[in-house]
């Protein structure tokens, strides 16, 4: 991340995807359908050539933060190949500095136009900080960024699950400059989505 660091101009991405930000959330809702109807694509793709093709670079199109759920498997909940999401992954998807950087980093140096904070169902993160007990170690610093999503949507957990993810795109949309900058450009779009772990479907929340 040097030359990010070292001060990459806003919209310089080095490999830009040639989808706009609708058209990139359009791909993750169509492979989201593959997955669900159990066909699969990207898996046919030639690993060999994958890993060949992807060695020196990447070209992300979208970028995903994700809840570290072992049942949240990202690229196969969106039928997507190596190199074609950049995915940040974190219990309870909450956004942390280090999170964000990462997100800066995927949309202003990779050229990733559009990103999606995904919860799901049953988040143990989410219900932990409702139930709010004592825990081991560092656990508990999970449970200030997700406890404004509570308060907002009470003791329902699929609602405050969901609530959590709004809160989180709506932190990427306007608490970070360089992200806040490219969406106000319309390079760059931030939306919610709920992952139902019993269908594979993936909704964008309004």
């Amino acid at each position: 991340m040097a030359s990010f660091a070292a001060g990459i101009p806003l919209g310089a991405a080095r490999a830009q995807t040639t989808l706009g930000p609708d058209a990139a959330l359009d791909e993750l809702a169509q492979g989201n359908a593959r997955f669900v109807a159990g066909k699969l694509t990207s898996l046919q793709t030639d690993l060999d050539e994958l890993k060949q093709h992807t060695a020196e670079k990447q070209e992300p199109f979208a970028a995903l933060l994700s809840c570290a759920d072992s049942r949240v498997p990202v690229e196969l909940v969106f039928d997507q190949s190596i190199g074609r999401l950049f995915v940040t992954r974190v219990a309870g998807n909450v956004c942390t500095p280090e999170i964000i950087a990462s997100l800066e980093y995927g949309a202003a140096v990779l050229g990733t136009v559009a990103i999606m904070v995904l919860g799901h169902a049953n988040c143990g993160a989410v219900h932990a900080t409702m139930d709010g007990k004592a825990v081991p170690g560092q656990i508990s610093a999970l449970y200030a960024p997700i406890r404004p999503a509570i308060a907002h949507a009470g003791s329902d957990l699929t609602a405050a699950i969901k609530a959590n993810a709004q809160y989180q795109a709506e932190l990427l949309r306007t608490a970070s400059p360089v992200l806040a900058g490219m969406v106000k450009q319309g390079k760059l779009k931030v939306v919610a989505g709920y992952y139902d772990l019993a269908s594979g479907k993936v909704t964008t929340l309004g």
